[in-house]
């Protein structure tokens, strides 16, 4: 099975890895080729374009930024997209997102899965991503072998395009809130002139522990921000995830919460860093963030 995997960011270049490592020839291109070269020595073919990059494909990976993104990368390859490939659209580009990318898979008959993944960038490089996955079910059947090179598992989210990345979004909004929650802890305990460890040996074990606590929170008593998954990132799905939600009657005070917080540290400098920054925020004197505060 020939797969094509068209942006080699932190996400695309890992699931690239692993699925080299899982026996798949892979093609990679990525808008920035440096990025793409990097893959050669693994063992990728490097193309030059959208156009070549999908010849002959079996599947074919969208993993990029934004929506905007994946329209563009999708009207270059859907002329030449073969005839029995299936697009495995996996960028996290929201519910209207995923419905202009439907637009485009109508108008040119291409077989598209609507398949958002939970994890960063050590799962995508181990092939432990979990997939969302939304569409006809054969299709996903179809792309079983590459799903399960890249993923611990795959959770089916219907057959609506547009459902898997609805839970993304669900899931993604959890991500902040664990984020922020625990930054503000460990910015608490400093405050009170404690151990900011303590906290973390304090729930070790408890119910309220997770191992997402301490991976992100050993960041930040380090101050060492590598990238898994930017703040910029996330802050693009907070907002994706609100204007999903902007035409029900939810509550969304934490989520205009979480967007204040997130954009914040990315006023800061800090867009680009690991999603554990912001605790760099918490740590400033609270004059210094009511200077940025949203006007009521």
């Amino acid at each position: 099975m020939k797969v094509t995997v068209l942006g080699t960011g932190i996400m695309g270049s890992g699931m690239t890895h692993a699925l080299l490592t899982a026996g798949f020839d892979v093609t990679v291109w990525n808008r920035t080729p440096a990025w793409a070269s990097l893959l050669a020595s693994e063992g990728a073919a490097v193309a030059d374009s959208v156009a070549s990059a999908v010849e002959g494909a079996d599947v074919v990976i969208t993993m990029v930024f934004d929506a905007d993104a994946v329209e563009q990368v999708a009207t270059q390859m859907a002329p030449h997209f073969p005839a029995d490939a299936v697009w495995l659209q996996m960028s996290t580009i929201g519910v209207e997102g995923v419905k202009r990318a439907q637009r485009v898979a109508e108008e040119f008959a291409l077989a598209l899965i609507d398949a958002p993944v939970l994890g960063t960038k050590a799962p995508a490089n181990n092939g432990t991503l979990v997939v969302l996955a939304a569409g006809d079910p054969q299709l996903i059947e179809r792309t079983q072998p590459v799903l399960e090179a890249l993923s611990a598992k795959v959770v089916r989210a219907g057959e609506t395009i547009g459902d898997a990345s609805a839970l993304k979004l669900v899931c993604n909004m959890w991500i902040a809130s664990l984020t922020a929650g625990l930054a503000q802890s460990l910015a608490f305990a400093n405050a009170l002139k404690l151990d900011p460890s303590l906290f973390l040996e304090a729930i070790t074990g408890g119910t309220n522990d997770t191992p997402f606590a301490h991976l992100k929170g050993a960041s930040m008593l380090a101050d060492e921000f590598p990238t898994s998954f930017a703040v910029a990132s996330l802050l693009k799905d907070i907002g994706l995830a609100r204007n999903a939600t902007a035409s029900t009657s939810v509550n969304t005070e934490l989520a205009e919460t979480l967007e204040h917080i997130f954009k914040d540290t990315d006023q800061m400098g800090f867009g680009g860093e690991d999603i554990a920054a912001i605790y760099r925020d918490f740590l400033r004197p609270a004059a210094a963030t009511e200077e940025r505060a949203p006007q009521q």
